[in-house]
């Protein structure tokens, strides 16, 4: 029968001093990008096919952050320590398996967080500014020819209004003053109403007899005298 010799960690003063290296090894990589999208640029549309682009300003606030978080968390472990005293010299220790204490150890683990605040931003121009300037023409010419087309319905309104409240007031048709509508003709004024005479002037123009002696006899002389008297 074979025997097997045991054999024991070496010891320093009684104290078992056994090699127990513990590695952790731990890691993380953590790729993060900002990422900037050019938008098209603004369009100002005028009506009747004009538009015109300006320059155009994107700005991009970004908050990236990251948490690594290790649980159970453990900041120490405790490493038991043998009791290998030999006071026989027989080579196997007194107490076996015996524990004296405990010795604390660290174990270097570390909860970390990182946080990153920044602000992205890109300025976009047209670089023909000829074309520029003739579209912001065409854009006002466009503008004045939609306000005088305004102006002009608008004043074809007022008449049409001026004329029908004539009309109807001449006919002795008219809103009642606490209508809602009263107001459509309220400042439309009949200068000659139908039935009243407007007060006026007539200048006569008086001109003398012509001092002409007319022919004739002397009683026919005589009757223009009178009847000139």
């Amino acid at each position: 029968m074979g025997t097997a010799t045991p054999s024991f960690a070496s010891d320093v003063g009684g104290v078992s001093a056994t090699a127990n290296p513990v590695a952790n090894s731990s890691g993380s990589v953590t790729n993060q990008a900002i990422q900037v999208l050019q938008g098209p640029y603004i369009t100002n549309t005028y009506g009747g096919g004009i538009q015109c682009q300006g320059p155009t300003m994107n700005v991009t606030p970004f908050v990236t952050g990251n948490i690594a978080v290790k649980r159970p968390y453990e900041d120490i472990w405790y490493d038991p320590v043998y009791n290998n005293v030999d006071n026989d010299d027989d080579g196997v220790p007194d107490n076996p398996g015996q524990i004296l204490y405990y010795k604390p150890v660290k174990t270097n683990q570390k909860d970390s967080s990182t946080l990153s605040v920044g602000v992205s931003a890109t300025w976009s121009k047209p670089l023909d500014k000829e074309l520029q300037e003739q579209c912001k023409e065409a854009a006002a010419a466009n503008i004045s020819l939609m306000q005088q087309s305004t102006a002009n319905k608008r004043l074809d309104f007022e008449i049409a209004r001026l004329k029908n409240c004539g009309e109807l007031m001449k006919a002795g048709i008219m809103f009642h003053p606490k209508s809602p509508y009263y107001a459509v003709c309220a400042d439309v004024v009949l200068l000659n109403p139908p039935g009243v005479v407007a007060e006026h002037n007539h200048t006569i123009d008086h001109k003398p007899l012509p001092n002409v002696i007319p022919s004739g006899d002397a009683s026919t002389l005589k009757e223009i005298s009178i009847g000139k008297n």
